[in-house]
């Protein structure tokens, strides 16, 4: 399913913008947004959470903030979390790198990553 573009100007693109937030956080069922991508993270919060989920052999999918500025801007308000990188679990947020290194000392990262 392609996904529609956002226009800056009125109700429409605040609408389009949504619709493909809600589409990309859906694309996969582990899906995190971050400075680069899987092979290429761009930072070190984004390099510290790949390695992170990696390790849990769990599937999941990645998109680069760094490409789009609409979704950069956008998820931060949809999502309501002003940082860098995002995961989401079956399209909920689950958090950024300190809450998945929390999951991760409490022994709960797999089971919240794969249900």
């Amino acid at each position: 399913m392609p996904v529609a573009s956002s226009s800056p100007s009125g109700d429409g693109g605040a609408a389009n913008l949504e619709e493909r937030l809600k589409a990309l956080i859906n694309r996969s069922k582990v899906m995190i947004f971050m400075k680069g991508d899987r092979n290429t993270p761009r930072c070190g919060f984004s390099k510290q959470l790949i390695a992170i989920i990696n390790d849990t052999g769990v599937a999941y999918d990645t998109f680069d903030i760094l490409t789009d500025e609409a979704v950069r801007q956008g998820l931060k308000t949809f999502s309501n979390w002003p940082t860098y990188p995002q995961v989401y679990v079956n399209g909920e947020l689950i958090g950024g790198l300190d809450i998945i290194k929390e999951l991760l000392e409490g022994g709960e990262l797999k089971e919240t990553l794969n249900p």
